[in-house]
C-alpha cells in the first residue's frame, strides 16, 4: 500500500482501544451436514439470536476452490501498483481495485478488489427519491494473473449455493417457509470482496475495518489463519475475536435480515484490528437483494402484539446512499437502517 502518512492514520475514526476485547467466549461452529433439519434449524436461530454470527463447517464448498481462490488472490496483490490501477474502481462503477492510500476517505488499512456475483447489474445512480435513472456495474477484470477471473467466478458460484441453503435455515429458523425471500435475488447485487490488510506500524492508531454492520442480508466470510475479525457480543458490548477455524465460513446477519426479521435477529456490529507482524486475507461475499427489491418487516411476523418496526425501503437507493460516501466525504451520518425504524 505504500507509506502512509501517520496523520492521516491519527484523524481516522474509531481508533481501537486494544484492551476493549475479552479472550472468552467463542461464537458458535454449526456442522452443515448435521442429518437432523430440525436440529439445525434451531441451532441457526439461536445462533443469529444470541450472537448475529456463526461459523459453518461441512459446508460443501470444494476445499479446492476455496485453495485455488486464495492462490489467485494474493497473486494479484502482489502486482504493482501500476498494475493493479488499470481495475480501479471509480464513482461511476465501483467494481474494481482500490485501497486506502490512494482512495483517503476510505479509513480502512487495507486494499481490495471487488466483483460482481452475477458480472453485471443496474443501481439508481442516486439515492435521491425523484431519481429513476440507473446506472451499470459491471465487473473489471485484470489480465494478470491469468486464471484470476476464472477462479474468483467458481468461488461465487459456490458461496452463493451456500449462501441461499443458509437463507433457507435462517427462513425456516424464523418460521418462515425455507424459500421465503428467495425471489428477492433475482438479479441480486451480490459482491464478493478481496481484502488484503498489510502488517501496519500504528496498531495503536489505526483499524483494518472499523466498526460497521453489513447492509446485505447475509455475509459469508472466510479468513486466513492470522485472523482479526472482532464481534460486538449483544449481551455484554465487549469485542470478541473470532478464532479462525480451518475451512469454516463465518456467517453474519445483515441489516435486511434485521429488517425481514423485525429485529428478532440483529445485525451486529463487527470490525477487523490490524497486525504489525503478518499480512491478513479475508473473502466477504454480501448476499444482496435485486437494487428494485422493498426491505420491510416479513408480514407472517406482523400483528398487533408485534408490529412492523420499519418503514419499507429501497434496496438500490439505500446502496446508491452507501455508495456515495465512498467516494465524498459527507457531513451527515452514512444511511443506517435505523433511520426507517418506526418510532412508538
Amino acid at each position: 500500500m505504500g507509506n502512509i502518512d501517520p496523520a492521516f492514520i491519527q484523524s481516522t475514526e474509531h481508533r481501537p482501544d486494544l484492551s476493549t476485547f475479552v479472550q472468552v467466549d467463542e461464537i458458535p461452529i454449526i456442522d452443515l451436514s448435521e442429518t437432523s433439519q430440525e436440529s439445525l434449524v434451531s441451532k441457526i436461530g439461536n445462533a443469529c439470536e444470541e450472537w448475529g454470527f456463526f461459523q459453518v463447517i461441512n459446508h460443501g464448498v470444494p476445499a479446492e476452490v476455496s485453495e485455488k481462490v486464495e492462490s489467485e488472490m494474493k497473486k494479484f496483490f502482489e502486482l504493482s501498483l501500476e498494475e493493479k490501477k488499470k481495475v480501479k474502481r471509480d464513482a461511476v462503477n465501483a467494481m474494481g481495485y482500490h485501497d486506502a492510500e490512494h482512495t483517503k476517505n476510505i479509513r480502512d488499512w487495507k486494499e481490495v478488489f471487488d466483483y460482481l456475483v452475477g458480472g453485471t447489474t443496474q443501481v439508481p445512480s442516486s439515492h435521491e427519491p425523484g431519481d429513476f435513472e440507473l446506472r451499470t456495474l459491471t465487473n473489471q477484470w485484470p489480465q494478470n494473473p491469468p486464471q484470476f477471473r476464472e477462479a474468483m467466478q467458481e468461488y461465487a458460484r459456490q458461496v452463493e449455493k451456500l449462501s441461499y441453503r443458509l437463507l433457507e435455515l435462517i427462513s425456516l429458523s424464523l418460521g418462515l417457509p425455507g424459500e421465503k425471500f428467495h425471489d428477492c435475488f433475482k438479479n441480486q447485487l451480490s459482491m464478493v470482496r478481496l481484502n488484503h490488510y498489510p502488517p501496519c506500524p500504528f496498531p495503536d492508531l489505526a483499524l483494518g475495518v472499523g466498526r460497521h454492520t453489513d447492509s446485505s442480508a447475509l455475509t459469508v466470510l472466510a479468513q486466513d489463519e492470522t485472523g482479526g475479525l472482532q464481534v460486538k457480543r449483544k449481551s455484554v458490548g465487549d469485542w470478541v475475536p473470532v478464532k479462525p477455524t480451518p475451512g469454516a465460513f463465518i456467517i453474519n446477519v445483515g441489516d435486511v435480515v434485521q429488517v425481514w426479521s423485525n429485529d428478532k435477529y440483529t445485525s451486529v456490529e463487527h470490525r477487523v484490528v490490524v497486525n504489525t507482524q503478518k499480512e491478513r486475507f479475508s473473502i466477504p461475499l454480501f448476499f444482496y437483494p435485486s437494487q428494485d427489491v422493498m426491505a420491510k418487516p416479513a408480514e407472517e411476523l406482523v400483528n398487533e402484539k408485534n408490529p412492523a418496526k420499519y418503514k419499507p425501503y429501497n434496496i438500490g437507493k439505500f446502496y446508491a446512499n452507501r455508495n456515495r460516501s465512498d467516494f465524498n466525504k459527507r457531513e451527515v451520518e452514512n444511511i443506517q437502517i435505523h433511520h426507517f425504524r418506526i418510532l412508538d
